[in-house]
């Protein structure tokens, strides 16, 4: 979940390189219904990354609380641009399995990926 477009495409197209399915959202109302929706059909995603601030809505400290409270197992990601946000390193205290700051590479996207689903 990104609020914008290129950030979103470029993670995407690493993660398929890395051979993982990817689905988008623009902001945490829509990750919550993505990830609420597919918890109902029977699917289940393997982790989700969220960017911490979202101008066009719910930012990712709201939307992995309300996550946390559909299934408290998820597997979590916080990217941020602020790399002097706190949460970088207290990610945990926020419910998320890793942390990444933006922009990152395909090496830290992978670590962060390792960490959540390890």
């Amino acid at each position: 979940m990104d609020d914008e477009e290129m950030v979103r495409d470029v993670t995407a197209a690493m993660l398929r390189y890395m051979g993982y399915e990817v689905e988008l959202a623009v902001d945490g109302a829509e990750a919550i219904k993505m990830y609420r929706d597919a918890m109902e059909s029977g699917k289940t995603y393997d982790a989700v990354i969220l960017d911490l601030t979202n101008k066009f809505g719910m930012g990712g400290i709201e939307a992995v609380k309300r996550l946390l409270e559909i299934d408290p197992e998820i597997r979590a990601i916080v990217a941020t641009g602020y790399c002097t946000d706190s949460i970088l390193t207290d990610f945990r205290e926020y419910g998320f399995c890793a942390a990444m700051a933006k922009p990152f590479m395909m090496k830290e996207l992978a670590e962060a990926m390792g960490k959540a689903l390890d």
